[in-house]
């Protein structure tokens, strides 16, 4: 029994890292997540991979493909499908505010973190974001190192 409440997670923040080095964020919106049950397990397990995930919209409803939960270990045949796309649950003015976004050339919506709210409902933060160019990341890259740098020198 205390094995089982070791290997879930407390609080669960699972963030993209490789979005924010990819990608530069113009908005972001926090939305529900349509799941089964043993992916709400599998994802208090913090067994989710969302760097090749984005988002897209199909009749007006947005959905979340390529985000790849993993199965549940103690699932039976009802276990899910790792990537199946999910429905995201935002309301009426932020998905027009999105797709309108989306209309104009280079901006995509990406998932950025998950995490379970106080009330133990998983939520995927998403971003209205356009990609970044060769030289933006090298700047990127440069800020970080010399930041680094002045960590360590005391300042």
């Amino acid at each position: 029994m205390a094995k089982d409440k070791d290997r879930i997670q407390k609080h669960v923040n699972i963030v993209n890292r490789k979005a924010s080095f990819e990608y530069q964020f113009l908005d972001k919106y926090t939305a529900g997540i349509m799941l089964k049950g043993t992916e709400i397990k599998s994802i208090r397990e913090g067994k989710v991979n969302m760097q090749d995930g984005y988002c897209v919209f199909q009749r007006e409803e947005l959905w979340v493909h390529n985000l790849h939960i993993a199965t549940y270990t103690e699932g039976t045949h009802y276990n899910h499908e790792p990537t199946r796309a999910r429905k995201l649950l935002l309301n009426k003015k932020e998905l027009r505010r999105l797709e309108a976004g989306t209309q104009e050339q280079g901006v995509t919506i990406i998932p950025t973190r998950i995490f379970v709210n106080d009330r133990g409902y998983a939520k995927v933060e998403i971003a209205l974001a356009r990609g970044k160019k060769l030289y933006d990341k090298r700047q990127d890259i440069k800020e970080k190192d010399v930041k680094r740098e002045m960590d360590r020198a005391g300042f």
